[in-house]
Order: structure tokens, then sequence, then C-alpha cells
């Protein structure tokens, strides 16, 4: 690491050396709650009820029911530890961080429609204005990397608060013309009875998931955390015989994939859609089906560093599995 890299780093405020921490998603006490607001009025607590699907440029996903108003171009988001009613006055000191955000599409599902919203700007107090400059200072300098997705000026922070809410790291198994792939995806998430996944569009993996139609999505134990993350890697691989990968004895029941090693539970998807937006392709999928392997809460999950920093000095207890 060069010097001044080495000297940012130290001044970063950051708690933890790795940017994203692993926990179990259901022992993870205290978590942020994302609210719809409107003139500092809460309209409605969204936490559960968006997918973060896109970090170039940052993406949301709501179903129009959850949000009064359909036609809302920009909507904010606050997030905070507070609990909050509809209707309650969120101050802006109670506000953690905040998003705002315009609407670039509608997609008409069944009863309901996905509604897309991509970032305008965000702002968190996780750290202090003196340790954002030197984070956005070395981001500036030293992640232009070939390979790495640099994000650029106030993109950065919207990704910081995007993984201040717990993401689950899913894997997606992909079969076609008797070869395997297998990776991580951080991306995605249910509405009704459609799910939308994430991926970089000019991957390997978007172009065999597209090819192929139908994934499985499988929720994973927390203890394999570091085995999934070196899955990462697969995003740019080509398919491969399926003894290249330490599946599980298990297969799904109707497209008869093998499941992940350390599967919780696992959903049947077949594509019935797609748009491209920056570097990501968003893939609609219905949901065949779906089952429950284990009942152990462990869902693996991660959070950024300095939502996780913010709670290290505020003393709240965390779970978190370091690599």
């Amino acid at each position: 690491m060069k010097l001044v890299e080495k000297i940012l780093h130290k001044l970063n405020g950051l708690h933890y050396k790795q940017e994203y921490l692993c926990l179990s998603k259901e022992t993870f006490e205290h978590p942020l709650h994302a609210y719809l607001v409107v003139n500092n009025r809460v309209v409605k607590d969204i936490t559960e009820l968006h997918l973060f699907v896109g970090y170039n440029p940052l993406i949301l996903a709501i179903p129009s029911s959850g949000i009064s108003n359909r036609g809302l171009q920009i909507i904010d988001i606050a997030f905070s530890q507070t609990l909050f009613q509809p209707n309650e006055y969120l101050a802006e000191k109670e506000a953690i961080a905040l998003l705002s955000m315009k609407k670039i599409r509608e997609i008409k599902v069944d009863e309901d429609t996905i509604l897309f919203y991509e970032g305008i700007k965000g702002t968190h107090h996780f750290l202090s204005g003196f340790h954002q400059t030197i984070i956005q200072l070395n981001n500036r300098l030293h992640n232009k990397k070939q390979g790495n997705v640099f994000l650029e000026n106030n993109l950065y922070k919207q990704v910081q608060i995007a993984y201040a809410i717990p993401r689950k790291i899913c894997l997606v198994t992909v079969w076609d013309n008797n070869l395997y792939n297998h990776f991580p995806t951080d991306l995605h998430g249910r509405i009704n009875n459609w799910y939308v996944v994430s991926l970089r569009h000019e991957g390997k993996a978007c172009h065999q998931v597209q090819s192929a139609r139908k994934i499985v999505l499988s929720d994973i134990n927390s203890k394999a955390y570091k085995e999934v993350y070196k899955l990462g890697k697969n995003h740019m691989q080509p398919p491969k015989d399926r003894s290249f990968f330490d599946f599980n004895s298990i297969f799904s029941k109707n497209f008869n994939l093998p499941l992940a090693k350390d599967v919780l539970s696992y959903k049947e998807l077949e594509l019935e859609n797609s748009f491209i937006n920056g570097i990501h392709k968003l893939l609609l999928f219905r949901v065949v089906f779906e089952e429950k392997i284990s009942s152990e809460p462990a869902t693996l999950a991660h959070i950024h560093n300095c939502y996780a920093t913010w709670r290290f000095k505020h003393r709240i207890s965390s779970n978190y599995l370091l690599r």
C-alpha cells in the first residue's frame, strides 16, 4: 500500500478494516428503519418494502402499494434508529441518513406496479464531516482501478447509506447445456410473486442467466460467509462442469438444479422481463416454487463499515463475522 493511501486509511475514522461486515440477519439487534417522508412527515416505514437493486447508479424498487401517491416523481427516504408512526414529525436530527431519489420506470405485475427510483443525493452522519472527506479523497485517488466499479462523487455516500440496512447475500445457481455457474448477489428482492435480481449487464453471469432464463436463488447460512465471498469471482467466469462446485446433495423440486451447500431456503425463478440502467441489468422473475430447508435463524447478510462504525461509537451490540 502506498504511503498516501496508508495515511488516508489511518485518518478515515472507520473502526473496522473490512468495507463490508457479514452477519446473521435475524440476530442483528436495533437495525435502522427506512421511512418514506414528505415535508418531514412520515408516510410509511418501507424498511421491509424496498429492494436495493443497483449501486451504479443507486436503484431502489418499491411496490406502488407501499407508496400512498404513486405519482411521486421525487421521494425522500430518512433512515433512523427511532420508531415512528405514519404522519409523525421526523426531525432532521433524528435522521442519521437521507436519500433523495427520482422515479425512472414502472413495471406492472399482476395487481401491483413496481416503481424504480434512482438516487439523486445522499447525506449521512455515520462519520464526522472530516472523516467523510478523507474517505471521499481516498476513493477518488485510489479506487479507479481496472475491474473495480468506481463510484463517483456523491454516489459513494448513497451506497454507504443503502448498505446501512442489512442486505441478504444469496447464491444463484444457473444451468445451461449441462454446465453450471454458482455466484453470490446482494442486489435482489421480492415483491409479491415477483423477484428482482440485478447483475452487471456486461458480466458473464448475466449472459448465462439470460440464456437459461431459469435460476435457483438460495438463502445461505451465515456460517458459510467466507466461502460465499470467494464465489464472487464467478460473476466473470464461464460455466463449468458440476464437479467444479461444492453443491449440496439436495436438488430443487422443478428445475432439478443442485442447491447450495449451506442453503436455508431456495426459490425457483423464471425470467419474464428485464431492462438496463447504468452498469446493471435488472431482471424480473416470476417465483415458480419455494421451499424452506432449515429453520435456523442465521441468514447471511452484510452492512457497510460506515454504519458499523456508527453503531460501535454508540455502543450498540452487533454480531459481525469478520473475514
